[in-house]
């Protein structure tokens, strides 16, 4: 039997107006490390950064025990499955979220300095944070993809206009900067997102391409099949088959994206009358969409950068679908009361029970005799600790995934209190090769993320 060749990484599907990228493959591999091994020691490291609003219920959050032998709180729970894939994180903080003599306007401040670490200026027009740690990795190593970053949200945002007592709504609609002046604009479309992955890279067809496919109900798939067979020609069995398993969530990917526009089109809709497509109503439904984006936008690697926001700061949305009716924001001012108690910490672990969900995604994708999980390193947290208290230390911080082998997880590290958030951002962009200095109010590296 013939030996499979090798391909390069920056293999595509192509079809008229679309082009898929592949996951990683065996045959990908340098020459002298093929198979599995070689595989997995070559796969590219990713990194993520998810963001909650409005803090958490830090007494059900923090693990009481520290090191391996800990118990993951009812927040927390929903992560089970990948305890040993997780670090708790506790006593960092991001001090320039502080007042520091700005007065209020915590919420607007806890998000502009999330990735940044730089206290951001009060105003409502001529905005200025700091570079966030994504635009930095972005910089330095985004050119090795098609996508040298991916913003997503579910929330849309304002660039202008006070949203926080003086404040300007590009804070609190923003986390990841290019430059102090500069916010990357998240994207909350499903629809806009899918076309923007597989879209060919040639200027003037991706709507010509859509409108087609919609006319004749085809796939992007169905453009690419041809490619598809002759390169299943070229491949060993391992390879075939992740191929199809990509190839498959692709597809459904496509068709979950295709139901949130019918969802949003009724047939009884007025003649003309255009309305948001590609946003489900159902809240779960619309992050685990974009979750799957991002994963889909990993495995392919068109992108090791990403950045996903699950509300803006300060949102007040209700969360009815799970019994807690209350906006979010002013639940999260509880005075203590018990029931106020309850409520933001089913909240909490709604939004928990979505992150376990992409974990589950990622975990499920191999990469040699790893994951797509093993490879990536993913922030998830708030820039707020206790919403009433509006404290921006001792702030709720998971990372997940092993960084390709260079991070040890399934351990809860207590570090002592208003250690810098940014001494993690230092680290991680160390794992991806991205090392600069400095980072916002950062003072140096964070100790034991490798044992």
């Amino acid at each position: 039997m013939a030996r499979p060749e090798r391909i390069s990484r920056r293999t595509v599907l192509r079809g008229l107006g679309t082009a898929v990228a592949l996951p990683w493959l065996e045959a990908m591999a340098p020459a002298a490390g093929t198979g599995a091994a070689g595989a997995a020691a070559s796969a590219p490291k990713r990194m993520a950064f998810l963001y909650v609003p409005n803090g958490a219920h830090m007494q059900d959050w923090t693990p009481s025990k520290e090191g391996a032998d800990f118990e993951l709180p009812f927040i927390l729970e929903p992560l089970k499955p990948f305890k040993d894939d997780l670090l708790v994180l506790s006593g960092l903080a991001q001090d320039t979220a502080a007042a520091h003599g700005d007065g209020g306007g915590d919420h607007a401040r806890s998000l502009a300095c999330f990735l940044t670490g730089v206290h951001p200026l009060k105003t409502d027009s001529n905005i200025r944070a700091g570079v966030s740690v994504d635009q930095v990795a972005a910089q330095k190593v985004g050119r090795s993809t098609r996508f040298p970053s991916l913003e997503l949200g579910c929330d849309r945002g304002a660039q202008s206009g006070a949203c926080d007592t003086g404040y300007s709504c590009a804070y609190s609609s923003n986390i990841s900067w290019r430059s102090p002046p500069t916010p990357m604009a998240k994207e909350v479309n499903p629809r806009l997102v899918f076309d923007r992955l597989f879209a060919s890279q040639a200027r003037g067809e991706n709507a010509a391409q859509r409108a087609r496919r919609d006319l004749y109900r085809r796939s992007i798939l169905d453009f690419v099949a041809e490619d598809a067979r002759e390169l299943m020609g070229r491949l060993g069995s391992n390879d075939r088959r992740k191929v199809d398993e990509y190839l498959t969530a692709v597809r459904e990917l496509e068709r979950r994206v295709a139901n949130a526009d019918k969802g949003n089109s009724p047939a009884d809709a007025p003649a003309g009358l255009k309305k948001p497509s590609g946003i489900p109503d159902d809240f779960r439904e619309h992050i685990r969409l974009m979750g799957d984006l991002m994963v889909l936008a990993f495995q392919g690697d068109l992108t090791r950068i990403s950045t996903f926001m699950f509300a803006n700061e300060g949102s007040n949305k209700s969360y009815s679908f799970i019994g807690v009716p209350e906006g979010h924001h002013d639940l999260s001012h509880h005075g203590n009361d018990p029931k106020k108690h309850e409520k933001i910490k089913t909240i909490n672990r709604f939004h928990v029970e979505q992150f376990a969900y992409m974990l589950g995604k990622m975990k499920s994708v191999r990469e040699g005799d790893g994951t797509l999980l093993d490879n990536t390193m993913i922030v998830y947290g708030s820039g707020i600790g206790d919403g009433n208290r509006h404290n921006h230390n001792d702030l709720p911080i998971l990372l997940a995934g092993k960084g390709g082998g260079t991070i040890k997880t399934g351990r809860h590290l207590k570090y002592p209190t208003d250690t810098p958030l940014n001494d993690l951002y230092l680290s991680l962009l160390d794992r991806m090769d991205a090392s600069v200095d400095s980072l916002g109010d950062s003072k140096g590296r964070l100790p034991k993320l490798d044992g």
